[in-house]
Parts: C-alpha cells; sequence; structure tokens
C-alpha cells in the first residue's frame, strides 16, 4: 500500500522495472520509383508520346521488341509501346480514322515506332546485305534514321479480328517482292496478287490522308517528315 500511495504522488516505476531507452530512427526516404522502363522514360523524357494514349483504337505489335524480326533478338527489352512526337502521333490518328470510315473495323498495326539510334546501329550491322544496298532497308546510323526522331512508322492494317491483310510479303522482307514501285511487274509475273496489291493501295491511301509519305522499297515504312524536316524540328533519339 506504501508503495502504491507513493508511486501515485511521485510517479516511480514497479520495483525490478529496468528503465528502457527508447531510440527514434530518423525516416529513410525511399527511393522513387518509375512505372515505366529505363527506354521508355528516357522516350518520354524526350516528349514522345504513347500512340494508344492519343489513339486506343490502334493496335501494337512491336516487332524489335520480340525475336520476331530479321535480327533474331530482343533489341526494345521490356518496351511494347509505341512512341512518336505528339504531331506525328496526331497524323496516324488521322489515318485511323480514314480507314474506319472506309472500312469500319478495321484499325492500323504498328510494327516500328521511335527507333533509337542504338539499336539502328545494330539493325545496320546485322543486315546481311552489300554496303550499298544496305540503305534501300536500313538507314545508315552516321546519317539517322526517321524513325530515329520519332517520325517515322511501320505498319500494317488488320482486319476485325485483328489479323494483317495479306500484303504479299511480311514486314521486313528485303527484296523487290516488297517494292511498291515494282507492283504491277509483279502482277503482270503472277508474284503479287490483285487482292495483296490492292490492300497495299489502301494503306498508302490512308496514309497519304494523313500526309504521310512511303518509299520506293518497303510497303510498309511511312514518313511524317523529309530526315531534313525532322532534323530541323526534334533532337534525334540517342
Amino acid at each position: 500500500m506504501v508503495f502504491t500511495v507513493a508511486c501515485t504522488l511521485f510517479g516511480c516505476e514497479p520495483p525490478n522495472k529496468q528503465e528502457q531507452e527508447v531510440s527514434v530512427e530518423p525516416k529513410q526516404e525511399q527511393p522513387q520509383t518509375s512505372k515505366y522502363g529505363s527506354l521508355e522514360l528516357k522516350l518520354r523524357q524526350a516528349g514522345l508520346v504513347d500512340i494508344q494514349s492519343i489513339d486506343s483504337t490502334v493496335l501494337v505489335d512491336l516487332k524489335y521488341s520480340t525475336t520476331d524480326n530479321f535480327v533474331g533478338v530482343d533489341v526494345y527489352g521490356e518496351l511494347d509501346k509505341c512512341y512518336l512526337q505528339p504531331d506525328v502521333a496526331k497524323m496516324l490518328s488521322q489515318a485511323q480514322l480514314e480507314l474506319s470510315q472506309q472500312l469500319p473495323g478495321y484499325r492500323l498495326l504498328l510494327y516500328d515506332c521511335v527507333r533509337p539510334l542504338s539499336v539502328q546501329q545494330i539493325l545496320w550491322d546485322t543486315l546481311q546485305k552489300p554496303e550499298d544496298l544496305k540503305p534501300l532497308y536500313v538507314a545508315d546510323p552516321k546519317q539517322g534514321s526517321i524513325h530515329n526522331y520519332g517520325s517515322a512508322v511501320d505498319l500494317t492494317i488488320a482486319d476485325p479480328q485483328g489479323a494483317p491483310l495479306d500484303m504479299g510479303t511480311e514486314f521486313d522482307y528485303f527484296g523487290e517482292l516488297a517494292y511498291p514501285t515494282k507492283e504491277e511487274e509483279l502482277l503482270a509475273t503472277g508474284d503479287l496478287t490483285r487482292e495483296q496489291v490492292a490492300n497495299r493501295e489502301l494503306l498508302r491511301a490512308v496514309m497519304a490522308s494523313a500526309g504521310f509519305t512511303g518509299i520506293n522499297s518497303e510497303w510498309w515504312h511511312f514518313n511524317a517528315y523529309s530526315r531534313k524536316r525532322a532534323a530541323e524540328l526534334f533532337e534525334i533519339v540517342e
């Protein structure tokens, strides 16, 4: 009873209880993390945009984020989105609108968009063609590709089930069968069918309606700007 009263008056502790020091550790700041991979974060910081944030109806299957490409190696790692300059993304959305007006349910299917210069070098080094023919298929990294500025796309058209239309060759087919300039000749020889050429013509028409231009050696490649104009407008993505 004496102890209880004394403690009530003076605030002592019960016998045998050791006084413990309580130390408070300073709060550690957690490192900031990003939901984006390093390459994707780099593209976003460069001002490029994910096309599906502009137009969710387009389809994306980045071939260089798989082994289903002429290199046979995944050179983009975890990147699986199509990044472009904002103006180019808007142009592509216009092309998609034109396509859907002509053929409801059909969609653009993107195979490649911005391509860092480091990846351009890998493709250039891997392509098994004579040096004088290489520029027909892959731009020389010393000059840079319009892809490197986020101003070019490789793509096709997919039907309402998402299946690519028959264009006569696969993406990244390196040969005259893929040349738009050879189509009439290839039709005459039976190497291309009228349906295959019509599908290519549809792709060219919807892309041209939005301001894109094609090239002579690849039915799938379209530029939003010339290389000179892209270099004036944008920084190259290393």
